[in-house]
């Protein structure tokens, strides 16, 4: 990529950028969340076109107008968020937008290349799985498997491990090195420093929309550089100061439900204090999608109660417990958080919108709306063209910061937050973290739900690990290590 400039209005996503890449070789592409990263991949990839700028492909200039363009050169890639149809079964999502033979889809064909692909890479799934029963690392492999599919000979990773617990995303690692073996070329782009000098031969750095340095070594590079030249400006981790928990603000009491999300809770029992942070561990699929719901009110104990400030929550509903005190930043931002289709401003506001802060009479106050939003994006430092930008036009990262400004405006007496800094940039992380501890020090609760043990050893005074919906430990700041915390998640006690 030679040159390449994009702006949105005001926004100058992109600017002069130039990007080169091998066969064979892995190409880290660092940058802050909104520095440019997936916008520069989506115009490589068709989804964007360049104001400025051109693309080479094996030395060829191409034009690429759209994905078929992208795939028909070569290029495949992975979203962050996957485009998957779920009712379809593995096989049939290969086969999406595929000609076939004589007006019928060659399923024969399809099913000897996913057998060459599984024996090439180690990328297996049964053909005939509806994608709504994988897992999500399944989906992401899913993804990969779909762009090896259609002849990828330059794959583009977005955030790829951002879902993945550590095996799988080992398990990615050994695909993506067996890919780089036959001659492709990988851009993979992450937050997770650890992984990137892991993986990758060499990396480029953007910040506001600009290459500002590039990474020739990156295994003999420390994540504390990597982040300063993504940055800036040196991060040190926040530091979580001593406290003497309070009364009780919120409190599950042998709590089960009906199956949810692959797993129910079998008489979960949990409280949380006031100026106290509880972290919540486990390995994916162990009743922590259930547990983040019923303290949401999105779902209804099957037995057990669910108390706030020591009142039972009743009648029992996300309105309910959203009065009583409650703010809830879900694990999916794209499609529980906010509504990507609507302007960020409406969508800051939408769940209080018949508050007298923003409505009378049944009419909306626009100016208050906006008034609210710009606020907001003054104090989160949210990056984007303004309140009334689409809300899916944001970065995972200043989306994530628009979730936190819109709940802690209200001032909730206790916080439940799922996977609070996926995909998020070690800055924006560490701006979300010191967001946390100033709830705690106001002497807010907080429950933490993360796959990230790194994060909730920080944050945590005390963490509780689920294992098959039930709580296989709990443990204080002080006595939690991975080691101990790596245990209980798999059932040893």
């Amino acid at each position: 990529m030679r040159g390449i400039s994009k702006r949105f209005g005001a926004v100058q996503a992109n600017a002069d950028v130039d990007l080169l890449v091998r066969p064979g070789e892995i190409v880290g592409l660092l940058g802050e969340n909104g520095a440019g990263k997936t916008t520069l991949m989506n115009i490589l990839f068709g989804a964007y076109a360049a104001d400025e700028g051109e693309i080479l492909i094996e030395g060829q200039i191409r034009r690429i107008h759209n994905s078929a363009d992208a795939l028909a050169a070569g290029i495949g890639m992975v979203h962050q968020h996957f485009h998957l149809a779920p009712r379809l079964s593995v096989l049939e999502n290969l086969l999406v937008g595929l000609p076939g033979r004589g007006g019928r889809l060659d399923r024969a064909g399809a099913l000897a290349r996913l057998g060459e692909i599984a024996a090439k890479f180690n990328l297996r799934l049964d053909p005939d799985r509806p994608v709504s029963s994988l897992a999500v690392g399944e989906q992401q492999r899913l993804e990969v498997i779909k762009a090896l599919f259609r002849g990828a000979r330059l794959l583009i990773l977005d955030e790829p491990t951002a879902v993945l617990a550590p095996e799988e995303a080992e398990g990615l690692f050994k695909a993506l090195r067996a890919m780089t073996a036959e001659g492709l070329g990988i851009i993979f782009i992450s937050h997770k420093l650890t992984e990137v000098r892991a993986i990758t031969d060499r990396c480029v750095v953007l910040r506001h929309g600009r290459v500002v340095g590039s990474i020739a070594e990156p295994a003999r590079t420390s994540s504390a550089e990597m982040a300063r030249l993504m940055c800036g400006q040196e991060i040190v981790p926040p530091q979580r100061p001593a406290s003497e928990p309070g009364a009780v603000v919120l409190s599950l009491d042998d709590v089960s439900t009906d199956r949810h999300g692959g797993m129910r809770l079998a008489g979960v029992s949990l409280s949380v204090r006031e100026g106290e942070i509880l972290g919540i561990a486990g390995v994916t699929g162990n009743g922590q999608r259930a547990l983040a719901d019923v303290v949401a009110g999105m779902l209804s104990p099957s037995a057990g109660s669910l108390k706030i400030a020591g009142a039972e929550v009743v009648p029992y509903g996300p309105r309910r417990v959203q009065e009583m005190g409650l703010g809830r930043i879900p694990e999916d931002r794209m499609t529980q958080g906010m509504v990507t289709a609507m302007p960020l401003a409406d969508s800051m506001v939408l769940p209080r919108i018949g508050t007298a802060a923003f409505s009378a009479r049944g009419l909306l106050k626009p100016g208050a709306i906006q008034a609210f939003a710009e606020e907001q994006i003054r104090a989160f430092d949210i990056r984007c063209a303004g309140p009334m930008a689409r809300a899916g036009s944001l970065s995972g990262g200043n989306m994530q910061k628009a979730l936190l400004a819109r709940e802690l405006a209200f001032d909730p007496k206790v916080l439940i937050v799922a996977q609070p800094t996926r995909g998020l940039d070690v800055g924006a992380a560490r701006f979300v973290h010191e967001r946390f501890l100033d709830l705690r020090a106001r002497r807010r609760g907080l429950i933490v739900i993360s796959e990230d043990l790194e994060e909730l050893l920080t944050l945590s005074d005390r963490i509780a690990v689920l294992y098959e919906g039930r709580v296989a430990g709990i443990l204080p700041a002080g006595e939690a290590t991975i080691e101990k915390l790596g245990l209980l998640m798999t059932g040893a006690h």
